[in-house]
């Protein structure tokens, strides 16, 4: 086993006592020329890991790095959530909480900057990053994006300094993700020029509000636009709720959520309305506005392209979790992997020397194809960041361009915060009861990571949209296809049914690798081949999905209905083959802009672990539907642990290239504590070997 607890300094050529590799049918991945093992150069790659916004990155890091805005284990509900509101003091003193606004009131109008900038902050503490996030990112976006100049100059000079801390009122405890469906109604009197905010049921109270337990002085309500007792859909309003001394104004009531399983520096909690009159120019109106009396118009006619315009407009809020959760995965594994290089158990390859946790197989494998996954996530986030700054920028802001954005935003925010959860978990088991001890916040990040999955909208239900863009993607292909094109299109999919399923493929393949797992693997380790597989999955998923929801639109709605839930396993199951392949497509071009040729190639190592581990997840798939030969399906598992040995030595160094510190990963087993007990461990038993002090084993005697 490859002992490499003293790490060679990055600097110089990585080296191991493993010495020259063994023969093998497998072909070995590319190095460098001259028999030179590649190294990653640490810093370069860091470099490249901060993305467009390195500097925005690089100053909130020090921002978390204060000890006075890191989460402090041990408290009370109520103590956390005032230290937390004093940090968001500190932010609008530091002033980056105010990247995005305009420039006319003290902002920079950088919409990329402002979310690399926010997300580093989960670095120091969960609860402060989503709190800041409820107060500019989504109550200060809402007037920003949803509202008109009148509203910018009139409230968003208190919203920026945090003289009127505000909650967003969107989810009901009734209906989360189908904020369509809220109940709410803000009802226009046209004799006082008023809007009437009502709460008519129980399950329509605004629920789950970040701010709105204690700090909310006003906030931005989602309610069905009522005028000339037409429904004119969901619309925002603003709203204040609290006075001064912070007692609800009248008509407003609402609860305190109380404590969560996790972020309980947040102050969540409930708001309800009864005849709340706020004034008609309240309504934030970029998309709709009523006249005195009582007439709606919109720029925009169609009512279902009103609403997803509008919500679109906080598509933001996912952009960030996305990249927060990569973040607490990038923590996860900085400590997980710091502390396996350094902690030892078992006497596996020697009479006296314990091996290295990372040395071991099982343990490479739980941990270095996380590794890879979530260096995929984060080449993957920088894209979707910069198509986020494209569009809210202006630069590229077209219908398709705002479609495109929301659709990735729902391919990736699903995967990135599932992939965060499992990571920390695998963390945790892997550091042992170490893992398990809150000084190490392995249990703590991911207890306030978890709402991430559910919040600024359910995963599942973001995969079922991506889906139906697919849907509606594959159709408008064929929309205007005359029947020879259609008639060649269902001949060619008949054949590939009968080429992947008969066999016929396996077979050829089998026979092409007949004897040589190289062979096989040589095929696999091709980019164009992995993007082959990925690609080739999800448009014969979608295809497979649409032959079947053909005939809804000859059905009755509710047996339409009944037909596409029938799909809807299936629907989820191809939008998440559609993100993983968009994580695939951005590690790869990153490739290109790796800093030299060593971190590139393991870099590219990285890149296929990452991909034969998708083609391994769905292995079944690839089998049932004829993708894959029984040969190569083994070869896919075989170069799995092929690059796990290659991988192990870089591991460290790739952790490391995330750029996060001991002020940052404030764990103690990943502080070199660790490394100094064992230092000393050795040292002693070694000592006592040569004195010739150490008790003579039982084992020893009897031979």
């Amino acid at each position: 086993m490859v002992d490499t607890a003293e790490r060679v300094p990055s600097a110089t050529p990585a080296s191991t006592s493993a010495g020259p590799a063994a023969p093998s049918t497998l072909t070995e991945p590319t190095v460098p020329p001259a028999g030179v093992a590649p190294r990653v150069d640490v810093e370069a790659l860091g470099r490249q890991l901060l993305g467009h916004w390195a500097e925005a990155r690089l100053a909130s890091r020090e921002v978390a790095k204060r000890p006075e805005m890191q989460k402090q284990e041990g408290l009370s509900v109520a103590d956390h959530r005032a230290r937390v509101f004093g940090q968001l003091k500190l932010l609008v003193e530091n002033g980056q909480v105010h990247r995005a606004f305009p420039k006319s009131l003290g902002g920079l109008e950088d919409h990329g900057g402002n979310i690399a900038a926010f997300e580093e902050l989960v670095a120091a503490d969960p609860s402060l990053q989503i709190k800041s996030g409820v107060q500019w990112g989504l109550f200060g976006a809402a007037v920003l994006h949803l509202g008109t100049e009148r509203h910018h100059q009139k409230y968003l000079p208190g919203i920026m300094s945090l003289e009127v801390p505000g909650a967003f009122a969107m989810t009901e405890t009734g209906h989360g993700s189908d904020v369509a469906s809220i109940a709410t109604t803000a009802t226009y009197d046209a004799e006082t020029q008023e809007f009437v905010l009502d709460t008519p049921f129980r399950g329509a109270w605004k629920d789950y509000l970040g701010n709105a337990a204690v700090d909310a002085t006003a906030a931005v309500v989602f309610a069905q636009l009522i005028a000339g007792n037409v429904n004119h859909g969901v619309h925002a309003f603003y709203v204040p709720i609290r006075d001064e001394n912070g007692d609800f104004l009248p008509g407003i009531g609402g609860e305190d959520d109380g404590q969560k399983g996790g972020l309980n520096g947040i102050d969540n909690g409930r708001l309800h309305f009864t005849g709340v009159r706020i004034p008609r120019t309240d309504l934030l109106n970029r998309y709709g506005d009523v006249a005195e009396d009582g007439t709606y118009t919109s720029p925009i006619q169609s009512p279902g392209r009103r609403f997803f315009t509008m919500l679109g407009t906080l598509v933001q809020g996912r952009v960030s979790l996305d990249g927060s959760a990569t973040i607490g995965a990038k923590l996860g594994l900085a400590i997980a992997i710091t502390y396996a290089d350094q902690r030892r158990q078992f006497t596996a390859g020697s009479d006296t020397d314990e091996e290295v946790l990372l040395d071991y197989q099982r343990h490479q494998r739980r941990l270095l194809p996380l590794l890879a996954t979530t260096y995929a996530a984060s080449f993957a986030h920088e894209v979707f960041l910069r198509k986020f700054d494209d569009v809210f920028s202006g630069a590229a802001d077209t219908d398709t361009d705002r479609q495109d954005l929301e659709t990735i935003a729902a391919a990736l925010k699903p995967l990135s915060t599932w992939h965060a959860l499992d990571t920390l978990q695998e963390a945790r088991e892997a550091c042992g009861g170490a893992g398990f001890l809150t000084e190490n916040r392995l249990t703590s990040l991911r207890q306030d990571l978890d709402i991430w999955v559910t919040f600024e909208g359910d995963n599942n239900v973001l995969l079922q949209l991506v889906a139906k863009r697919l849907l509606t993607d594959f159709s408008r292909k064929f929309a205007k296809a005359d029947a020879g094109a259609l008639a060649r299109y269902v001949v060619t999919q008949a054949a590939g049914r009968a080429y992947h399923g008969s066999g016929l493929r396996s077979v050829a393949q089998t026979v092409r690798d007949f004897g040589s797992t190289a062979r096989a693997v040589n095929w696999l380790q091709e980019p164009a081949t992995q993007r082959e597989l990925l690609t080739d999955r999800v448009e014969t998923m979608i295809a497979q999905i649409a032959g079947r929801l053909r005939p809804a639109s000859k059905l009755g709605r509710k047996a339409a209905a009944e037909l596409f839930n029938s799909q809807q396993n299936e629907l989820i199951e191809a939008a998440r083959a559609h993100g993983e392949l968009l994580q695939w497509e951005a590690f790869t071009d990153a490739l290109e802009d790796a800093p030299d040729a060593g971190t590139k190639q393991v870099l590219t190592w990285l890149r296929d672990l990452f991909g034969f581990g998708l083609i391994e997840k769905h292995l079944e798939w690839y089998l049932m539907n004829g993708r894959l030969s029984p040969q190569r399906a083994q070869a896919v598992r075989a170069y799995i642990d092929r690059l796990l040995t290659r991988i192990r030595p870089h591991a460290v160094d790739l952790v490391d290239a995330f750029g996060y510190g001991p002020e940052l990963v404030r764990a103690k087993i990943a502080s070199g504590a660790e490394a100094e007990r064992q230092a000393e461990a050795r040292a002693y038993y070694a000592e006592r070997r040569a004195a010739g002090t150490l008790p003579e084993h039982e084992k020893s005697k009897k031979r």
